[in-house]
């Protein structure tokens, strides 16, 4: 069995490297501190974004994003484990309009509500070929996206 790369596959190596990240609320608030992400390919089919950083209010913490493209499903698929919580987020998204910003959505504890679950969009942009955000949204009630977290990447040189 071999599989194909596709020109999604290449929207994805753009991740490769090494990035500084910031990370805070939108209101800058909670400040998330500075992470560090080191990114990899598996021969340019998978992606495997490594983060290291401190939580707020201290502690040690390790995440590891993987992403990929499903030709069969037409989706970009994923998943997401952080040290801090017990969680697998499952992803499955695509590209906007804009061939900038991959969509992924996904759905796990509602934060706000214990016991309960909601549906959560994330954003990567792409700004330019060093700057990249990444962005986390709960659905709200009525439909709409309300965004609680804004991480904010550059390539280290």
């Amino acid at each position: 069995m071999k599989a194909e790369l596709t020109e999604e596959h290449a929207f994805l190596q753009k991740l490769i490297g090494t990035w500084e990240v910031d990370a805070a609320d939108p209101d800058g608030k909670i400040d998330h501190g500075t992470w560090t992400e080191t990114v990899r390919s598996l021969h340019g089919r998978w992606f495997l974004c490594e983060g290291e950083g401190t939580m707020p209010g201290g502690g040690a913490a390790a995440t590891l994003l993987t992403l990929g493209y499903d030709p069969d499903k037409r989706k970009y698929t994923g998943t997401w484990v952080g040290s801090m919580m017990n969680h697998m987020w499952v992803y499955e998204g695509a590209l906007d309009h804009t061939g900038r910003t991959l969509l992924l959505d996904t759905s796990g504890p509602d934060f706000e509500h214990e016991g309960q679950s909601a549906s959560y969009r994330e954003a990567i942009t792409f700004i330019n070929d060093n700057e990249r955000t990444f962005t986390s949204s709960v659905r709200q009630p009525d439909g709409s996206w309300k965004e609680f977290m804004i991480a904010n990447y550059r390539r280290k040189q």
